[in-house]
């Protein structure tokens, strides 16, 4: 059974249709890239998924429930996480604390729980110094304490919204590494919103391709870079 489905899931805004009819799956263990250009649904979609918009039309189901109106807190405690473009740490907290939230208020861990489950999520992620205030931390670390804090709802399906982006050459691969070694040993299903494609390229198993809300094209990304309406809408021209 696939861990997450979509059947022809709409989300239109005063006329202007963001996703329009898009049909999909997720296994488990699977690494999927979501692109298009800007504009073309993606963020949108995420928070259809996760609960942040509701959807126009469609359906959503999540390890064969109906969760398309379910709210946001329910969706993250049946086991679907997310980051986001914009990071908003909890500047009055420290590192810990702020991965600490998630085990707090989507587990209903108690204090000594989740903080030893986030300091054990930490140090997979190889995220050190977790007394330290965020405004403290490079531009790495607040995306691997964005991570670590998704991690802490425990999730089964986790989206990733451009955590690559802002990262040098070295630190990319850190994160690409990072990422297929979460989606190996968690068997997690993880989708990536990501624009760099040399990152879809070595980091995904399959890719769906948005363009103005609609889905129009599937596969692996060697497959979907050559399609001619991918490279029209998307890629320039070039694969």
């Amino acid at each position: 059974m696939s861990k997450l489905v979509t059947r022809e899931l709409s989300k239109a805004f005063s006329g202007l249709v963001a996703v329009n009819k898009l049909s999909f799956s997720m296994e488990e263990g699977e690494i999927l890239g979501i692109i298009g250009p800007n504009g073309a649904g993606k963020t949108t979609f995420i928070h259809l998924v996760s609960g942040i918009l509701m959807p126009t039309s469609g359906q959503i189901e999540f390890k064969g429930k109906d969760i398309t109106f379910s709210p946001a807190h329910e969706r993250s405690r049946l086991g679907i996480a997310r980051t986001y473009q914009l990071i908003h740490p909890l500047e009055n907290l420290t590192v810990l604390e702020n991965v600490m939230i998630g085990s707090v208020f989507s587990r209903g861990k108690n204090l000594k729980e989740a903080r030893s489950a986030a300091e054990a999520i930490c140090a997979e992620l190889e995220l050190d110094g977790l007394g330290r205030d965020t405004s403290q931390l490079t531009i790495l670390e607040i995306k691997k304490m964005e991570i670590a804090r998704a991690l802490a709802n425990e999730p089964e399906v986790l989206f990733l919204d451009e955590v690559m982006a802002g990262l040098n050459s070295d630190e990319t691969r850190q994160m690409i590494g990072m990422v297929q070694r979460i989606a190996k040993e968690k068997r997690m299903a993880v989708g990536v919103v990501e624009h760099v494609m040399g990152v879809i390229r070595e980091l995904t198993q399959r890719v769906i391709v948005l363009d103005s809300g609609e889905l129009i094209a599937e596969g692996p990304y060697e497959e979907v870079s050559k399609n001619p309406r991918v490279m029209e809408a998307y890629l320039g021209g070039a694969a």
